[in-house]
Parts: structure tokens; sequence; C-alpha cells
């Protein structure tokens, strides 16, 4: 299937290959679920491609799918890997607003994220959540 195929292409770092599959899902019309996006999002967060990471979850939204711990935290170590703290922490309190599922995976990748940047003031905020 088109997920497991792009779930596989992440795995290997073949971000590349695992967008165009997503892609062709869109271009076939085949139905795009949680799962699609949340493996297609891994395969961003891999290589800290937050900006495409980014842009998956804010689709997600539009196609009425709700975000859970997965798309929320591959997109958290997404911004972390790319350095960008400030959108992980964007993206936590987006996601707390919208009732997503979190998980302590995703809790993890936001204090890894403040740890990186030596936010670790920030880091402690979480932890009292």
């Amino acid at each position: 299937t088109f997920n497991a195929d792009i779930s596989a292409c992440g795995k290997e770092g073949e971000w590349q290959k695992a967008s165009q599959l997503f892609s062709e899902m869109t271009a076939d019309k085949v139905e795009l679920d949680t799962i699609s996006f949340n493996a297609t999002i891994s395969s961003f967060e891999k290589v800290g491609e937050w900006k495409r990471a980014l842009q998956h979850v804010g689709v997600i939204a539009t196609r009425q799918l709700e975000p859970n711990a997965i798309t929320c935290s591959a997109a958290i170590s997404a911004c972390e890997k790319g350095g960008k703290w400030q959108k992980t922490l964007h993206l936590f309190s987006a996601m707390l607003r919208m009732s997503a599922e979190l998980s302590a995976i995703t809790f993890n990748a936001m204090i890894s994220a403040c740890e990186k940047c030596d936010k670790w003031e920030k880091a402690l905020q979480l932890l009292s959540l």
C-alpha cells in the first residue's frame, strides 16, 4: 500500500520519494488518512525538513482529520532537527489548543528541542504541565 511504501521510504531517509508517493496518492484520488500524513511527516522529520512537515500538519486540518501523538511528535522533532525551537513551542501550543492527542514521546521531543537550543527554562515549564 501507499502508506507502507511512504513509511519504508521515510525509514531509509528517502523523504523525496515519500513526498512523491504522497503526491501520487493525491493525484490518483486515493483517500488520504492520518496514517498517510504521519508517514510523510515522519519522513520529513528524519532529515529535519521542518517546513514540509509543518505544511503537511496544516493540510491535516483542512481535510478534517485529527492529528494524533505521532503527528505532533514527528512535526516537533522535524522542527527540533531543523534548529527551530520557536516553531516547536508554537506547534505544541497549537496542538494543545486543538486538544490533539499528546504522548510522552511528544513531551520528550519538546524537551529535546528546548535542550538543544539551551532553553532549559522552557523544558522545566513543560515538565510542570
